[in-house]
């Protein structure tokens, strides 16, 4: 096997595996099974420059530099969903970390801020329900940090629920991006602007909308009252309609639709004038743009799992690697499926990897099914 997480993302990956994590329970249970699952994995990720950290940020960072950023955005998480702040303090021990670093994998992106230079990418989503096509939502996971290495699907079954989760994680995250049995979806993509603050990072609330709203109404009514860390947008799909929201700030702006599609420049007229990304990424933001807008016309309604992979594994789409740590490349496809509470997944570049399907119907929750291989 070639992995591309030292090169330019053009290896066979035929065998990249994506760990399948079965927390349930109470959230600090949750968090404890998770963490001891993935234990070595994720002490290594942070034995390795403070969770690659070192290697992509240009000034020198050390925990003990971090840690008023932690604890300032502690306290945010502990108000605002303390429910997941327990689960994190289940992750540390677990994995048998300390509660700081466990911390700075939920924040990693948020202390790595943004920078206005040239980036290969950062996500392209979209999702379509309606007109005959079964509800679904796709996207591609382009990051830096070389993280095909961290990728794992954990299945949520909370105690005393009997709403359940699958969320794609990427080095000890809670969540990321996922879909629950109540048949909600939700996507992400890194948007730039306004001034990132300590608050409740983007992908821990995508992680509270998976366990508390069942659909697209009901996640931007908890949208409403939560006070986020940094601009985002995020893609929300259900059995019925679609929607992005991006956030700005205290502010944040809804557009439903029965397809949604999304790059990293900010699409709301009320926001295009604080758009932060530079004039390059913006470019190529908008040619994928226009490149998934044109697939997805293209694409028949009854289009499968792998022919959304297709367009997800095809350029512009899909961000090759220039083997720089610091850029952004694709580390993941998904495919989601709401109406069938599944998770599809080519971990590593799209285009040399084979799906791996996960889904929430199983015979007991506290017991999930396993993987299901495509």
């Amino acid at each position: 096997m070639t992995r591309t997480g030292t090169g330019a993302g053009a290896g066979t990956e035929s065998d990249l595996q994506v760990p399948f994590v079965r927390a349930y329970g109470d959230p600090y249970e949750c968090g404890r099974r998770h963490g001891t699952e993935r234990g070595a994995s994720l002490r290594g990720f942070v034995g390795d420059g403070l969770a690659r950290l070192a290697r992509i940020m240009p000034d020198p960072v050390s925990m003990e530099s971090l840690r008023p950023v932690l604890a300032a955005h502690r306290a945010e998480i502990e108000a605002q969903t303390p429910r997941l702040m327990e689960e994190i303090r289940g992750l540390a021990a677990g994995a048998g970390l300390s509660e700081d670093e466990a911390m700075l994998l939920q924040l990693r992106r948020e202390i790595m801020g943004y920078q206005r230079i040239p980036t290969a990418g950062d996500c392209t989503t979209y999702a379509r329900t309606g007109g005959g096509a079964p509800p679904v939502l796709a996207q591609t996971v382009d990051l830096n940090g070389d993280l095909d290495d961290q990728i794992s699907v954990v299945r949520v079954a909370p105690a005393g629920s009997p709403r359940q989760s699958l969320v794609l994680s990427f080095g000890g995250l809670l969540g990321y991006l996922g879909v629950n049995s109540d048949g909600l979806a939700v996507g992400l993509n890194l948007v730039l602007g306004g001034a990132w603050r300590p608050g409740l990072p983007p992908y821990l609330a995508i992680r509270h909308l998976l366990d508390t709203t069942s659909c697209v109404d009901e996640a931007v009514d908890s949208l409403r009252g939560l006070k986020l860390t940094s601009s985002r947008t995020l893609v929300l799909c259900d059995r019925e309609k679609t929607a992005w929201v991006e956030f700005l700030g205290d502010d944040f702006r809804i557009a439903e639709a029965d397809i949604t599609t999304h790059t990293n420049h900010f699409l709301h007229p009320d926001f295009v004038p604080h758009d932060e990304l530079n004039v390059f990424a913006r470019n190529f933001s908008q040619l994928r743009l226009n490149t998934c807008r044109g697939e997805l016309a293209a694409l028949p309604p009854d289009a499968g799992v792998e022919d959304h992979f297709a367009v997800l594994s095809r350029a512009p789409i899909r961000v090759e690697g220039n083997g720089d740590i610091r850029r952004e490349r694709t580390v993941a496809a998904v495919v989601l499926r709401p109406d069938l509470g599944e998770l599809h997944v080519r971990p590593g570049d799209p285009a040399h990897s084979r799906t791996r399907s996960f889904q929430l119907r199983g015979p007991d929750p506290h017991h999930p099914t396993t993987e299901v291989t495509a």
